[in-house]
């Protein structure tokens, strides 16, 4: 167990300044006490862990670094060549943070008063001694699998008079307790890989415990480099000249700091174990499990089939020589910790051929068996082989193909983050345990994603832990494309995998705040969470290799207005704190922060502005071309950004990070080159012509057919509509505007009109007459006249102060998941909420995940929206549902939606499960489901929205009465009053 300590310490005011050094004792003792409080080693938090490091000294603490002096640093030369290793990290860190050196000692002679002695248990003799001398106790450790104590031990040996020992169960174990104390003294896992500085303290000081962590929830936690051209491939070609162990000893570095240990390796045109010897023996000895991708089979690389294969890569053909070449492999690796892959797809990862069979798939599996068991061991469950159940191999395992069942099964997702199968309770029983290979980059259909981060933590937490309540939890290994923009998800993902109990539902978002203090400290932690939770989820809802012109309404909702305003805002605060910053966190802030936010927004600005052009063009706009200019200028701005990360930041140490292309696809695959979305010049006639569009209309007056109608007005919603007036002409003119009847009002009602001027309409509702009304907005200009038509609603009842649901407006009601008006939780489930997932707020789910299905009764935990309706009439409800799959066997994904008393409908989301409604739920990252039902009344009305089977996320739901117009992230929330919040106008 962790032993807790618990301190009162005085906290500083407000404007508190450094104090001068001439005053009395008990005033310097406050005021010191009051400055350490500042320091922001003091008040960073550890990500998921207690913190143990102090930078002031306490009775019983354990000094690392005082008064220029550093403590001892042992380490028995018999331990593990890692171990000893990764104690030459912490040396160098310990100066990193003090700027002092410890003293480094392979032998117990001269260790001095302080020592820290690092050591595995059974490998170090000194560990072994104070277990025997019962100064320390390993139980918690002995054994386990990755674990780890850290404790400070008074006079453990004869002249020392104090030690803080770190022992490990195992290797790692005792790399992750040599690392963790380096993250609690503030040097934080990404300090190469993103630039973070290294906070200097003076002082360094252990609290007085034993602090235990292990044996991890996952057994293996790794990371995939796929994809890696052009970014990383550029990168490492330009700085390391290939993928040798000079570039991989930073990557295994990197994954111990985060208690990682599994590694695919890059593989497009690398081999791991070719392209340099050192590569698999460092690897081995930093304490790396190195595997193959899913498609690599028995240790070998798709690029060694192409340099050195003889023949079909055809098992039902060429068996001979495959074999001899899987055999090859499992030779040169034998000596190194591995996961084999077992199995065989296509070449290039491409599906077997047609006639390829259970029989021939099974035989080639037994067959790579035997060369392990002749090669490496024949008590094969002692060797760790994993069959990756990717694409198609899912397909032959449902059709009963079986592998022994000491293999572990390595089930995917979807390649989008959604897992496509979970064990059922019969396979995890199976010795060999599942795990889950993730995606963070995808190369392939419906189109390929590798730029920028676009997977939010929620997203992640969702559906990894329907996967560790499942039972994978034997790998979690993870896409990361060229490593380099996936920092978040990245730790994250490795977090989760290494303690999911640290991060229950509640905990999500403050795993972010920490993950930002942690690279910034506390000053700026919170707004610098905020971002990142902004540019993921916006990037989330749509990712920018997905992004057209028409992505978001350029007519309705002022949707493209309002995702332009939200990226605007971010990339404001982002450019704000990076203003505020000390020059050596910029570099980390650049990558990590307003590179991706502004990045994200430059390209989301530029489709839509493509879009606006075009919209103008067909209105005739004299700003039609301003468009184009500014389009192209954005163009060039993001070319000028990505130029700033490869050229300037951290003095060029990225170049080609972002060499990856973004912009312009117009299939699967990236273009070669980045394209600019096609923008329309047009002749503008020299004399001023006046013209209208009004919102909600791609019409524009004169001109077109029918009247010039604003959407519709109501009393609750009170909106605001605009229409523009526009000039087709070079010429400025100066329009007049006046209304038919008081209670339409005008925020102006003339002005000079060079390109555009946008006027808002409003209504005045203590002058509206109750009940529906009309009225029109005359504008006369450049000799013309044109009549826009305004629609009020002012109903006698409901009150507007006393509404009690949500009430429908514009033709809808639009509700966000987590607005309900109650939630009735059943004996056995419940609903609750996922704070920040989904495309516009948060979601809710089904807890526990693994809860039984049930069919809708009286009990079913159930969520209700209550509404009131004008009108009766057959009403369309649209659920909008994250684009969960079916990941158990057998069952569907449904919900039962009814209204008031009526039979509930049990609907199945998956029932229209093509590969194009797959496509489509991808790439708007939700799946819409749709049910029909006869309000016979109108009035008050309930909505029931009940749980059949876990794994429902709802995130929205669209009442249709009629009036839903296209757009991307549906119509905005209706009004509503929902228990004790605020009322939502």
């Amino acid at each position: 167990m962790t032993v807790s300590f618990f301190r009162m310490y005085l906290l500083p005011g407000p404007g508190h300044r450094r104090p001068s050094l001439v005053c009395d004792l008990r005033r310097t003792l406050l005021l010191i006490v009051l400055c350490l409080l500042r320091s922001p080693l003091l008040q960073a938090q550890m990500i998921g862990e207690d913190r143990y490091m102090d930078s002031a000294y306490h009775p019983g603490d354990f000094t690392i670094v005082t008064r220029n002096v550093a403590a001892t640093l042992f380490v028995d030369s018999a331990d593990f060549s890692g171990v000893v290793r990764a104690a030459n990290d912490l040396q160098a860190d310990i100066e990193r943070v003090t700027n002092h050196t410890a003293a480094f000692a392979q032998d117990e002679n001269n260790l001095g008063s302080n020592v820290i002695v690092v050591g595995t248990v059974g490998k170090s003799k000194i560990i072994d001694q104070l277990i025997r001398d019962h100064k320390i106790d390993v139980t918690a450790i002995a054994g386990k699998w990755e674990s780890f104590l850290i404790r400070v031990v008074p006079k453990p040996l004869p002249g020392v008079a104090s030690a803080l020992i770190i022992a490990g169960s195992d290797k790692r174990g005792t790399i992750y307790g040599i690392y963790d104390l380096s993250d609690q003294m503030g040097v934080s896992p990404w300090y190469w890989w993103a630039d973070v500085p290294v906070q200097h303290r003076d002082q360094l000081f252990v609290k007085p415990g034993t602090y235990v962590q292990g044996p991890p929830a996952v057994k293996y936690r790794g990371i995939f480099l796929n994809d890696e051209a052009p970014s990383l491939t550029g990168w490492v070609k330009e700085k390391y000249g290939n993928y040798n162990h000079e570039f991989y000893t930073r990557v295994f570095e990197l994954l111990l700091r985060l208690k990682a240990n599994y590694l695919w390796p890059a593989m497009w045109n690398n081999a791991f174990n070719e392209d340099d010897p050192l590569n698999a023996q460092l690897a081995d000895e930093y304490g790396i499990v190195m595997g193959t991708s899913h498609h690599e089979p028995m240790l070998r690389a798709q690029q060694e089939w192409k340099r050195h294969g003889k023949g079909p890569w055809d098992y039902s053909k060429n068996a001979e020589v495959l074999t001899e070449f899987w055999s090859q492999g499992i030779e040169r690796n034998k000596k190194y910790e591995s996961i084999i892959t077992l199995g065989m797809r296509g070449d290039g990862d491409l599906p077997m051929s047609e006639s390829a069979n259970i029989a021939l798939l099974e035989k080639i599996v037994a067959d790579q068996r035997k060369i392990i068991a002749d090669r490496v061991n024949p008590d094969l469950p002692k060797v760790p082989q994993g069959w990756a159940l990717y694409k198609e191999v899912q397909e032959y395992y449902e059709k009963g193909m079986r592998v022994p069942d000491d293999v572990t099964l390595l089930w995917c997702d979807d390649n989008w983050g959604n897992l496509r199968r979970l064990p059922t309770p019969e396979e995890r029983k199976r010795s060999g345990g599942a795990g889950i290979y993730y995606h963070f980059d995808y190369v392939g259909d419906p189109r390929s994603y590798k730029w920028l981060n676009t997977i939010p933590i929620a997203k992640i937490w969702e559906q990894m832990n329907l996967a560790y309540h499942y039972g994978a939890d034997r790998i979690w290994i993870v896409n990361v494309g060229d490593l380099k923009p996936m920092e978040l998800p990245i730790d994250f993902f490795l977090n989760m995998a290494w303690k999911p109990e640290n991060w229950p539902r509640g905990k999500i978002s403050e795993f972010t705040r920490l993950w930002a203090e942690r690279q910034f400290g506390p000053q700026f932690a919170t707004e610098i969470a905020e971002l990142l939770s902004k540019y993921t989820k916006y990037n989330g809802r749509r990712k920018p290799e997905l992004l057209e012109p028409s992505t978001f309404s350029l007519v309705d909702y002022r949707e493209a207005d309002t995702v332009f305003a939200d990226f605007q805002t971010a990339v404001a605060k982002a450019e704000e704190i990076y203003a505020k910053l000390p020059e050596n966190q910029r570099a980390a802030f650049f990558e990590l922060v307003l590179y991706p936010t502004k990045a994200s927004a430059i390209v989301t600005e530029l489709y839509i502005t493509a879009g606006r052009n075009h919209l103008y063009a067909s209105q005739g706009r004299a700003s039609t071309n301003d468009l184009a200019a500014r389009a192209r200028a954005l163009f060039q701005a993001d070319a000028d950004l990505s130029a700033s990360y490869n050229h300037t930041v951290a003095h060029g140490k990225w170049d080609h990070m972002m060499d990856q292309t973004h912009i312009g696809y117009t299939s699967w695959n990236q273009p070669p080159v980045n394209v600019m979305p096609k923008v329309t010049e047009i002749e503008i006639p020299a004399p001023a012509q006046l013209a209208v569009a009004v919102e909600g209309s791609e019409l524009a007056w004169p001109g077109s057919t029918g009247e010039a109608t604003l959407p519709s007005f109501d009393s609750f919603k009170r909106q605001s509509r605009y229409f523009d007036v526009f000039n087709r002409g070079l010429a400025p003119f100066s329009y007049s505007a006046s209304t038919s009847t008081p209670w339409i009002q005008l925020s102006k009602y003339q002005d000079l009109v060079e390109d555009e001027r946008r006027v808002w309409v409003s209504v005045d509702w203590s002058k509206a007459p109750l009940g529906s009304s009309n009225g029109t907005v005359k504008i006369a200009g450049a000799g013309s006249e044109i009549i826009v038509m305004v629609d009020a609603f002012h109903p006698k009842e409901p009150e507007r102060d006393s509404l009690d649901g949500f009430v429908e407006s514009d033709g809808y009601v639009s509700l966000e998941a987590v607005h309900y008006s109650k939630k009735v939780d059943g004996p056995s489930a419940r609903w609750e909420r996922i704070d920040d997932l989904g495309r516009t707020l948060s979601s809710m789910s089904v807890f526990p995940v693994t809860a039984e299905s049930m069919m809708p009764t009286r009990d079913s935990p159930r969520l209700e929206y209550k509404m009131y309706l004008f009108d009766p009439r057959t009403v369309e409800v649209e659920a909008i549902l994250a684009p969960t799959l079916n990941f158990v066997p057998g069952r569907g994904l449904r919900y039962a939606i009814s209204f008031d008393d009526e039979a509930p409908q049990v609907i199945d989301a998956l029932a229209q499960n093509s590969v194009e409604a797959w496509g489509t739920s991808v790439k708007d990252s939700v799946r819409k489901v749709r049910s029909t039902h006869l309000l016979a009344k109108s009035g008050y009305h309930t909505l029931k929205f009940s749980m059949v089977d876990p794994g429902v996320v709802l995130q929205k739901l669209v009442v249709n009465l009629g009036g839903v117009k296209p757009s991307y992230l549906g119509p905005p929330e209706s009004p509503h009053r929902v228990g004790s919040e605020p009322a939502q106008y």
